[in-house]
């Protein structure tokens, strides 16, 4: 298995460009945070700004635990001043690209054993996320002396330290071409330590070369999305997958895509269904806001462009499921919830939709994880129908130690890594059966 380097490009070495006049000196991105020019800056932080109540979790020291034992203090601790040697608004946007991407790019190769990284296992997916939240906290906090629009900056800063930008396919020839996105943790207001097995399988396994079941070679790239309704109605799907199936796309299209989200206790599931709505509530994202939708007033989201209330899976599940078996087992889900047409209850059916109902959750639910499915497969029908795509859900990631100030274990470790390979296995299988 050989890691990839980022292909030097133009575009790459215009950004660079930039990054060097606004921090004065860069050091490798891929290594360590940027560095940041202290003369003359300067700018307060708000004592009083508003955190969100994702942000507000950062109160727990354990979060600060966990990015010192990764390896990531420097890009919370030097943020701040690298804020402060913006001088104008049109700077801002190039700085949070720059922190954003070197932050991703670290903890990939952390994740991949190619940088120190503490004393926590190398996959552990939870400094990223506590470390990327720090740092939406600090930008909350800046008072830089003139106007800027915050939302905006953070979208540009969350897009990339989630590796949706500069991270393309190599075009190698005969290399096929794989996309896959993962999840933060969530759930943390009953369990701060939770770790997501698919946002840790996409630190490392981005920009991996893998070898096919059928003896061929495929590159993966991926991205790690948030639990956030708010996001996924503003677009973060779509800005991850368009630009990796549309025909014009970078050195070439993926020529296969698969969302991963944890799941199920014990076992992976391939959904054979995906649903249009939502209908997760009371159940909150990790803001604490809620859906809008519930089983019995199931609602369609915020930007959703048009689609069938249900999308099938084109992923191959008969070559996955009769391969792929151990450490866990790997099950075809055909599970739905639906108002039939006429109806008005929702049912639960266990061979797939009925001709003109209503969709009120697929084989993902009614929660993010079936909408990240729903809103990549419904671009995919747009861009490249001909594309196999679909979603995985992986086992929940358990083994976490009994005393909450423990911040890991090696079953939590063990079951962390068993499950990034085995999405790998998966992988290793369905991109067999696409030949570039």
């Amino acid at each position: 298995m050989t890691f990839l380097t980022r292909s030097v490009t133009p575009t790459l070495l215009r950004r660079a460009a930039t990054v060097a006049v606004l921090l004065a000196s860069t050091l490798p991105l891929a290594a360590t945070a940027p560095a940041h020019a202290a003369s003359g800056a300067s700018c307060t932080a708000s004592p009083t700004a508003r955190l969100d109540p994702e942000q507000t979790r950062l109160t727990d020291p354990r979060t600060t635990a966990l990015v010192a034992r990764a390896g990531l203090s420097a890009f919370v601790d030097r943020f701040p001043a690298a804020l402060c040697t913006v001088r104008r608004p049109a700077e801002a946007g190039p700085l949070l690209d720059a922190w954003g991407e070197a932050l991703w790019q670290a903890s990939v190769h952390r994740a991949q054993g190619k940088r120190p990284g503490g004393d926590l296992a190398a996959g552990d997916d939870r400094p990223l996320y506590w470390a990327r939240l720090a740092m939406t906290a600090a930008l909350a906090r800046w008072e830089p002396g003139f106007p800027v629009d915050r939302a905006a900056l953070r979208a540009r800063f969350e897009d990339a330290s989630r590796g949706l930008t500069d991270n393309s396919f190599t075009g190698a020839p005969g290399v096929r071409r794989v996309f896959i996105s993962g999840f933060d943790p969530f759930g943390l207001d009953a369990e701060l330590r939770r770790g997501n097995p698919s946002g840790s399988a996409a630190l490392q396994l981005n920009g991996r070369r893998i070898t096919l079941a059928d003896g061929g070679t495929a590159e993966i790239r991926a991205v790690v999305l948030p639990v956030r309704y708010a996001d996924f109605d503003a677009g973060i799907v779509e800005r991850a997958f368009a630009p990796r199936m549309a025909a014009a796309a970078g050195p070439g299209p993926a020529d296969l895509i698969t969302t991963v989200s944890q799941g199920y206790p014990g076992i992976f599931t391939l959904e054979e269904w995906a649903g249009r709505s939502r209908s997760a509530d009371p159940y909150p994202d990790n803001t604490g806001a809620l859906s809008g939708g519930t089983r019995n007033r199931p609602v369609t989201a915020p930007g959703m462009g048009p689609g069938p209330e249900f999308i099938r899976t084109t992923l191959p599940v008969d070559t996955v499921t009769g391969a792929v078996q151990s450490p866990y087992p790997v099950l075809l889900n055909p599970d739905v919830t639906e108002i039939p047409a006429g109806g008005t209850e929702p049912v639960d059916r266990a061979d797939g939709p009925t001709p003109g109902s209503r969709a009120v959750a697929g084989g993902g639910g009614g929660y993010l994880s079936n909408e990240v499915a729903y809103r990549s497969n419904r671009l995919r029908g747009e861009l490249a129908p001909q594309l196999p795509g679909g979603h995985l859900h992986t086992p929940v990631l358990t083994g976490l130690p009994a005393d909450p100030q423990v911040l890991t274990g090696p079953e939590f470790e063990r079951n962390e890594s068993a499950i990034a390979t085995e999405v790998r296995e998966v992988l290793a299988h369905a991109a067999a059966a696409r030949r570039p």
